[in-house]
């Protein structure tokens, strides 16, 4: 692929729901323009950018694909971005490198939720937008009725610059109302015919309003328009890349990626209105001191580039796609990570279009890019010139939601589990893990249930096969009243025996105060060596618990009498004394369990607060507060006990239709109820026998 000048590159992103055509487009754009000899299809597992082993298998994306192609003067950079919503990690890096979001929706049926979430997510960024209405060829298919909808949703910025000459099994091609011109035919055979005559007017009607919406994007147009009431076709193409740009007019057009019908039109809008990267302002940039700094999107600058994504494989190794903003980085050369503070030495760069790298010795301004093997550079780095370091506002992914417990199968790949994992979490910023202190359990957290089985998946492909385990909750156990009692320690066999005797008073705590222990005995009826051999075993007894073998907390232990044998006490036999003393001691004190409560913020649609406040209370939650935030969207507060909360991903998107989104944090502790209790106990005792039965 030749060098191309920085205005003389697009890159734009094809984002929606999931299932709507995203990759059929990609597809379709990569075939029109000669990028690919034959199309792809999402079910065969044939397509350019969906070669992932689980992108075949599960027949969706799930890593953002690169598609380059060459669509005369330009090269577009076409981003296959995933739909499904366990993948928002990826729309949030596309959108960082794209210069404008292609939206795809269906011709049939409502908006549907990938979609607006990534409406919101390029509106907030102010990323130029588009939208392309695909399926046409399906039944029931209506462009205008998608269009009202859309006007219903974001207003009059969105402005159709097609419509489709038929519809449903009718629909074989569209009306171009910027040139006013009609073309009917697939793919490259697209021929231009006479608009039909019972189009003309309804194109007339549309061409009018387009005219209006493009005068919009320029005050000079304005004035011309009211002078002459019309504009030139190069006055709206002026006009639509101004509102486009400024994100004040979303074009539309329609097609159907799969028949590959619409894709060489949307092509031509591409090259004709949508902003090349000299048009856009550059992202925020600091020194790596915190200060501003100013970079423009230019070649002649020093160099920058932001890493967008990062794919590992166990053979070829790390593999990081990168977006240049300015200058150019060249083969066999050095650069400068500013987010670590690393030398990093280039070695082959490439240019992706899916599975295939291609050697380039130049990826220069405003290009999208691969380099491989750099040994401290991960997603969200940004690489530079050292001479001219700066940091590119880093990409914000949003925080895991859903956890799940794994245990390595065997020995060989528990050894492998931590490396994997490391490489995993190097790869995807919205995937983390940790050992449960508690517990004792690797916990994994992520974005869903599809998102963490793909990461078992990979997992398994850097040599550590793992099971997915029942997440145990980091239960606390207590007394609430005091109690006192004897625990004797007495064995007598051949030889020297083993005599241990104390009496201890147990007595509740304030809520995390702790473990006090005192030493109350007077006349020496416990020697004084023997008394921190009483407190070893009364704490080792705490770490067992009295319920459900959970730790004991807040309790204050009073060791106040004894007696002891010259011959056959010893510090082991005390310690067995304090043992049993507390476990006698404690199951008189009525022992309780506590759970960990966290304070949950869930925001949603306002007409779904109703729902979501049933089922919070429905998991034994209590509401702390509701408020209303931004665009009829409101917060729901409260407080939840943990254990509730470990599916709460999936529950609130069935719930939400997937637009709701929600935050935890850890709260405190609280006692649990009575009939919870006796289900914990009763899996501890199961867990216990089973243990028992295994060994």
């Amino acid at each position: 692929m030749k060098k191309y000048a920085i205005d003389a590159i697009r890159n734009v992103g094809l984002f929606g729901h999931q299932g709507v055509g995203k990759t059929s487009l990609c597809e379709a754009m990569l075939f029109t323009s000669g990028g690919i000899e034959r199309m792809g299809r999402p079910d065969d597992g044939t397509t350019t950018t969906d070669f992932d082993a689980e992108e075949v298998r599960r027949r969706i994306s799930i890593n953002v694909g690169i598609g380059p192609c060459e669509w005369q003067p330009d090269k577009i950079n076409i981003l296959d971005v995933p739909g499904y919503l366990d993948f928002e990690g990826e729309v949030r890096g596309a959108l960082r490198v794209v210069d404008a979001a292609i939206l795809v929706t269906r011709a049939t049926g409502d908006v549907e939720v990938g979609f607006e979430n990534a409406w919101e997510l390029a509106a907030e960024r102010n990323t130029p937008r588009a939208v392309f209405v695909n399926r046409m060829d399906r039944e029931n298919a209506d462009f205008f009725s998608v269009v009202e909808k859309l006007r219903a949703m974001y207003g009059n910025a969105i402005a159709p610059v097609q419509i489709p000459i038929g519809q449903a099994d009718a629909f074989r091609g569209i009306v171009d109302l910027i040139h006013m011109r009609a073309y009917e035919g697939v793919g490259r055979e697209f021929t231009e015919v006479p608009i039909p005559a019972e189009l003309t007017e309804l194109a007339q009607q549309y061409r009018e309003k387009l005219i209006e919406s493009a005068a919009e994007g320029d005050d000079a147009l304005i004035e011309k328009f009211f002078d002459t009431g019309t504009l030139s076709d190069e006055d709206v193409v002026h006009g639509l890349h101004s509102g486009i740009d400024s994100g004040k007019l979303v074009p539309v057009v329609c097609g159907s990626a799969a028949k590959n019908m619409g894709a060489a039109a949307l092509m031509n809008l591409i090259n004709e209105a949508f902003p090349n990267p000299t048009e856009l302002p550059m992202p925020e940039c600091k020194t790596p001191a915190g200060g501003d700094a100013k970079r423009e999107a230019s070649a002649s600058e020093a160099f920058s580039a932001l890493v967008f994504k990062t794919l590992a494989d166990p053979f070829v190794g790390q593999l990081n796609y990168f977006r240049v903003f300015s200058g150019s980085i060249k083969s066999d050369s050095h650069v400068w990570n500013a987010s670590t503070g690393k030398d990093e030495r280039v070695g082959q760069l490439y240019v992706v279009k899916g599975k295939s790298q291609e050697p380039t010795t130049e990826v220069g301004a405003g290009d999208i890019g691969a380099v491989a093997k750099l040994a401290h550079t991960h997603t969200g780095d940004t690489l530079c010139d050292s001479a001219k370091p700066v940091i590119i506002e880093p990409i914000q992914f949003p925080k895991p939601v859903y956890e799940m417990a794994i245990t390595a199968k065997t020995k060989v790949d528990e050894d492998k589990l931590g490396p994997a994992m490391q490489r995993v979490a190097a790869e995807d910023p919205t995937f983390k893990f940790r050992r449960d202190a508690v517990t004792g359990q690797t916990v994994c957290s992520g974005m869903g249930e599809t998102h963490l089985n793909i990461v078992v998946e990979k997992l398994k492909k850097f040599g550590a096969s793992v099971d997915i385990v029942p997440i145990r909750m980091p239960f606390r156990e207590t007394i609430t009243t005091k109690a006192q009692g004897q625990g004797k320690h007495k064995k007598q066999t051949g030889g020297r025996g083993q005599y241990g005797d104390c009496h201890i008073r147990l007595e509740p705590q304030p809520r995390g105060a702790g473990f006090e222990f005192v030493d109350a005995v007077v006349g020496g009826s416990i020697p004084r060596q023997y008394i921190p051999a009483v407190e070893k075993g009364v704490i080792e007894a705490m770490s067992t618990g009295i319920l459900a073998g959970n730790n004991v907390v807040d309790v204050k232990c009073t060791c106040y009498d004894g007696s002891y044998h010259d011959v056959d006490s010893s510090e082991m036999a005390f310690r067995s004394a304090g043992i049993m003393a507390f476990n006698t001691v404690a199951a008189k004190a009525n022992p309780v369990i506590l759970e960990p409560m966290v304070m949950v913020s869930v925001t949603v649609p306002d007409g779904m607060m109703g729902d979501v406040m049933s089922d919070l209370s429905g998991k034994r939650g209590r509401i702390a507060g509701t408020e209303a935030v931004g665009r009829s969207r409101m917060c729901v507060r409260a407080v939840v006990p943990q254990s509730e909360m470990t599916r709460y991903a999936i529950d609130l998107r069935s719930l939400s239709r997937g637009r709701g989104t929600f935050e935890v944090e850890p709260s405190h502790y609280e006692e649990v109820p009575a009939h919870v209790v006796q289900q914990i106990v009763a899996e501890y005792q199961k867990h216990k026998e089973e243990h028992a039965h295994s060994h």
